[in-house]
């Protein structure tokens, strides 16, 4: 691996809305439910149902976020995010998330398809600190739907399909 390859730095599950992140070195990502293990594949998440944006619970069955994105936040902002505490599945590496949005691609196995930015919310900056929210908009990652049932790995390549 280069260090220029796209890829999975880190994958995390909650297996409770409240819990804290998990982290693991491979998931299986189904199809129209989400990660196995996680709280939003039984529906047990916090925002299960209709979120009040139009967005079903099949379409937040993953989320990502950018390494990139958490090393400015921490290096502009002083803000210094435990492992997984910006409640993201899929932490990358040289992939701009945000370009993924309405186009489909493959984690390891798994094929996705971007479905909405996902801004970071009140609930994260109140279990991080404050500012959180205010330093993670517009890079707080991206809303994902599975499409292809599969596995995916930390170290896995990340292709635009």
């Amino acid at each position: 691996m280069t260090t220029g390859d796209k890829r999975i730095e880190g994958l995390y599950v909650a297996p409770e809305a409240g819990d804290d992140m998990q982290a693991r070195e491979r998931v299986e990502a189904v199809a129209g439910k989400g990660l196995r293990g996680d709280r939003y594949f039984d529906q047990a998440g916090s925002w299960n149902g209709d979120d009040g944006r139009g967005l079903p619970p099949a379409d937040r069955a993953l989320t990502l976020i950018e390494a990139e994105a958490l090393e400015v936040v921490e290096r502009d902002e002083g803000i210094e995010l435990d492992p997984g505490a910006h409640r993201r599945n899929v932490v990358t590496r040289n992939v701009a998330v945000n370009h993924l949005l309405d186009e489909r691609f493959r984690l390891g196995e798994v094929v996705c398809e971007g479905v909405e930015l996902c801004e970071p919310c009140a609930y994260l900056e109140s279990i991080t600190e404050d500012g959180v929210l205010s330093a993670l908009v517009h890079r707080g990652g991206l809303n994902a739907r599975i499409v292809e049932t599969g596995a995916v790995s930390v170290g896995d390549t990340v292709e635009v399909l």
